[in-house]
């Protein structure tokens, strides 16, 4: 670590681990009411849960980001943050707007609109926070040394900020409310976050594997070209059955097909990288994390996407549980693996010490990793079976649910590994292991003597 200043990035990195736990149980709790519908259906609701669980990943994936972008900007730019205090502040915005919102949500206080549920003042804050964010890190990059890497960072962390003036347009026409619900839930995930990915994924390497800073921005800007043509365009899949004009579903058939282009091409990139690098970097669990997250990412946003982009096959998968299997391997692969490889490598630079405990971490790695293939294994076979037996054959929803109950049974005992896999993650990174003491003696001289 180079620059004071990058401590921020600590109080961001163990916010993020704690909203993290708080997801994956979430998650865990709503794969068993899954299993066993009624489960404290008086106490918590389904959808509480359902949104604590998403809201929770969305915040603490945007904490990780901004943790990274005050990690990596002050080394990138040569310089320290413009304004530490303002990081802080952002911080403490965006805990109490979090905070807000799950309190809101579990008294039955919430908008009503998936994944921007939060009240009106938690909208308002987390703009707040977002205008605070930009006026820092852009005053750093100014006044700074700029590198393709800050560019395309500032470039995605300015566009998602910017879209997220649209979650407070509410039409009452439901089509327009949902175009505009569009333009941040997939231009986030499908655009601009895309831009953040691949600028983190460069810094990464870029440090862990020693090719030449050349090479790396080369291969980024390519990645960022093919991500907002294919990415913009590509909000057209959305568009199939909400009301708005039937080209969308050649425009977004067509442009969908092109998103898997920016996935694979970051996958071959970490892989090529890693091939050409000529430095032997300590710290083996940041590029395990690294490699995975680019290659999951291909498969779970690029193939699983793919699968049920064009529209002649959404008709009938429109809404099952193949739209969720695609969900939770991409958001696994290209952002939540993201996070936890930049946290592998920032963290015991962090804390000054070597990385401890690679080998729990990369036993993390692999539940995780291990566990969500397997769910989404689980959740593409139970879809297939729900898209033919309700949409081709015309069975009742609830008589379809129950069919699908084994598959449900599966995916919940896929969850458990994953969440035992992020409890090993976060205590791997916060549990300082014991080095073992040498006592000087006979069998154990002291150096020098």
């Amino acid at each position: 670590m180079k620059y004071e200043s990058q401590k921020v990035a600590y109080w961001y990195i163990l916010a993020s681990l704690a909203l993290f736990g708080i997801q994956v149980a979430g998650g865990l709790l709503a794969g068993w009411i899954y299993v066993s519908p009624n489960f404290l259906s008086e106490l918590l609701p389904f959808n509480v849960i359902r949104m604590i669980h998403t809201n929770a990943l969305i915040v603490w994936l945007l904490l990780g980001f901004f943790g990274a972008a005050y990690f990596l900007v002050p080394e990138e730019s040569e310089r320290e943050i413009w304004s530490p205090k303002l990081a802080y502040l952002q911080l403490i915005i965006l805990l109490v707007g979090t905070l807000g919102a799950v309190g809101s949500y579990l008294v039955g206080i919430h908008g009503g609109r998936e994944f921007l549920e939060q009240p009106l003042w938690v909208k308002f804050g987390i703009l707040v926070a977002a205008v605070i964010f930009l006026v820092n890190i852009s005053m750093t990059v100014l006044s700074g040394k700029r590198t393709a890497i800050t560019n395309v960072l500032l470039m995605g962390l300015w566009l998602l900020s910017l879209l997220w003036i649209f979650a407070f347009i509410n039409p009452d026409n439901l089509s327009l409310d949902k175009m505009y619900w569009w333009f941040v839930v997939h231009l986030w995930v499908e655009a601009t976050w895309e831009l953040v990915m691949a600028a983190i994924l460069a810094f990464l390497l870029l440090k862990l594997t020693g090719v030449d800073r050349e090479v790396v921005e080369k291969w980024l800007y390519v990645i960022v070209a093919t991500a907002l043509f294919s990415g913009i365009l590509g909000t057209g899949h959305h568009f199939y059955w909400i009301g708005l004009p039937g080209y969308w579903q050649w425009v977004g058939s067509i442009f969908s097909t092109f998103e898997v282009i920016p996935f694979f091409l970051m996958m071959s990139f970490a892989f090529v990288m890693v091939w050409k690098g000529r430095k032997n970097h300590p710290n083996k669990a940041a590029l395990l994390w690294s490699l995975g997250s680019s290659t999951v990412a291909f498969f779970g946003a690029g193939v699983w996407g793919f699968l049920h982009t064009l529209h002649g096959v959404n008709f009938y998968s429109h809404g099952t549980q193949i739209t969720a299997a695609h969900g939770h391997l991409a958001f696994y692969g290209a952002y939540v693996a993201l996070n936890l490889a930049f946290f592998s490598y920032a963290m015991p630079m962090l804390r000054q010490r070597e990385p401890y405990n690679q080998v729990l971490n990369m036993a993390s790695f692999w539940l995780m990793t291990g566990g969500m293939a397997f769910m989404t294994f689980v959740l593409t076979f139970a879809g297939t079976i729900q898209t033919h037996m309700q949409r081709v054959v015309g069975d009742y929803y609830m008589d379809v649910q129950d069919s699908l109950s084994v598959f449900y049974l599966m995916r919940f005992g896929a969850g458990a590994a994953v969440v035992i896999g992020a409890l090993l993650f976060i205590y791997s990174m916060l549990v300082v292991r014991r080095k073992e003491v040498i006592t000087p003696g006979p069998a154990n001289p002291v150096p020098g003597e």
